[in-house]
């Protein structure tokens, strides 16, 4: 077993400890991919000699470090592969890992009863269509002569899996460490109605986002929206910025900006996340010149203000909307 596919139990008032989560993966190795919302993989090849442990039990260590640091349980799956690490992860849960055997014709064995369904990539339309010709099963599929499985969903798909229903993972964990995100989580203490209060809480947390990634050096390409209602649904909505930015006065308008589009009329809203994605360094990126003053001005009072905030905490400066209020219960900055 070489490769982890994990699954943290993150409820939405812990979803801001998934960075964390992820670098405690990067305690055993480099080679580390994060499945959003709450997954990742982890190859372990190098790992496992530098540990002198195999992957099962690595991923035992791995889960009480979580429970330790973070007071979040796991769930994960092991297997020679990336998809068949993430076919395993359907049968774990928190405290049991769950293996795909390494022997000769044990992988063919272990997948031939699972449903078409399971393999990443194949989605509810090509499943249908296997269904329906009587090909429900990874067993059913690897036996069926190629010719009929290309006529069925095409030549390159039928190809390709075939080979997956046999065992075959021809796939890679990909390293995507740039593209981690950020967010700052807002909850109410009361369902609220109120949209002065959504946009304060908005404003917080933008001014926070801003804040942490000055602080990294690191800019953002994308900011998503995560509204949460009492009746535990949600809605989201993403929006890419017309340049990278760390600044946190176009964060809080395109935050605004994300707000408006969802047309709230009187809803009771539980939570506000938002999420900064697609994180590149600062240095690489380019900014639009502006002969704005007050850009500029805001700029300097923004450099001024973390400086402060690293010297005297988060509140020591905030918006003047923010101090205004009623009731705040988040930090400005963190």
């Amino acid at each position: 077993m070489t490769i982890l596919c994990v699954r943290f139990e993150l409820p939405p008032e812990r979803e801001a400890a998934l960075p964390g989560l992820l670098g405690l993966l990067e305690d055993f190795t480099p080679v580390v991919q994060a499945l959003p919302p709450d997954g990742a993989l982890a190859d372990l090849r190098g790992a496992e000699r530098y540990f002198g442990r195999g992957a099962v039990e690595l991923a035992s260590v791995i889960r009480v470090r979580a429970l330790a640091r973070y007071g979040v349980d796991c769930a994960i799956g092991a297997g020679p592969g990336p998809m068949l690490a993430r076919v395993a992860l359907r049968d774990a849960r928190p405290g049991v890992t769950c293996a795909v055997p390494w022997e000769p014709g044990a992988v063919a064995e272990f997948l031939a009863g699972r449903p078409v369904s399971v393999l990443p990539g194949v989605g509810a339309a090509t499943a249908r269509t296997l269904c329906e010709y009587g090909l429900d099963t990874l067993g059913l599929v690897a036996r069926a002569p190629l010719s009929t499985l290309q006529r069925l969903i095409g030549a390159r798909a039928g190809r390709e899996l075939r080979e997956k229903a046999g065992g075959l993972d021809r796939g890679r964990v990909v390293p995507n460490a740039v593209s981690r995100s950020l967010v700052a989580e807002r909850p109410f203490g009361l369902d609220e109605l109120d949209p002065d209060r959504h946009r304060g809480a908005l404003l917080s947390a933008a001014e926070e986002i801003g804040a942490r990634l000055r602080a990294v050096e690191k800019v953002c390409r994308t900011l998503t929206l995560t509204v949460r209602y009492a009746d535990r649904s949600a809605t989201t909505r993403s929006r890419t910025l017309r340049e990278p930015t760390a600044h946190s006065a176009a964060l809080t308008k395109a935050a605004y900006g994300l707000y408006e589009t969802l047309g709230l009329q009187r809803a009771r809203v539980r939570a506000l996340a938002l999420r900064a994605e697609g994180l590149t360094p600062a240095e690489q990126a380019s900014h639009q010149l502006s002969f704005d003053p007050a850009d500029e001005k805001a700029r300097r009072i923004e450099e001024v203000a973390d400086r402060a905030r690293a010297k005297f905490g988060p509140r020591a400066v905030m918006p003047g909307t923010l101090a205004a209020v009623r009731a705040l219960s988040w930090p400005t900055a963190a």
